[in-house]
């Protein structure tokens, strides 16, 4: 009775502990680029670009009701909810166990429950700026060993490291 345990099988969707100034309800679609600042609540649908306007501390949060279509550009996102386009979270994303994004997920820290899907790359920001700048990511040296094959890709020199180099 105390000390009783939650014995369901899953854990709560996440929560963002910002304010909420805005809310878009289950029944609203919107039709059109929404830019905001503060806090987005979305329980319906919008169909175009989601993105805050130079409030860092912004942040968007998608219920398993709510879906966009259409790019993301906030620096804080709790997503459990569908997506398809691509995400770009500049401070932290959290998918909930039914998150669905297809379309690439652009990050800096990332949460993901069990769940979640992502149909698309996931990219870490020193990725993301490596492969804009087209510059080599620092690779751990193993020049010494002859096991090592140069791999270049999109740009980006790095190094794999195999067991045996086929003859």
């Amino acid at each position: 009775m105390f000390n009783s345990k939650n014995t369901s099988s899953s854990p709560p969707p996440p929560r963002n502990t910002g304010t909420v100034e805005t809310l878009v309800g289950r029944q609203t679609e919107i039709k059109g680029d929404v830019f905001f600042t503060g806090g987005l609540h979305l329980d319906g649908r919008i169909l175009g670009n989601v993105a805050s306007t130079a409030d860092k501390s912004a942040h968007l949060s998608i219920s398993e009701n709510g879906a966009i279509e259409g790019e993301i550009r906030v620096p804080m996102i709790v997503l459990n909810g569908a997506v398809v386009g691509d995400v770009y979270a500049s401070e932290k994303l959290t998918l909930g166990a039914k998150a669905r994004v297809t379309g690439n997920v652009f990050y800096k820290l990332i949460e993901m429950q069990p769940g979640a899907q992502v149909n698309g790359q996931l990219v870490h920001e020193s990725m993301a700026a490596a492969l804009k700048a087209r510059q080599p990511v620092a690779v751990q040296d193993y020049s010494s060993d002859s096991r090592i094959i140069d791999v270049q890709d999109a740009g980006i020199q790095h190094q794999q490291h195999v067991d045996a180099i086929p003859d």
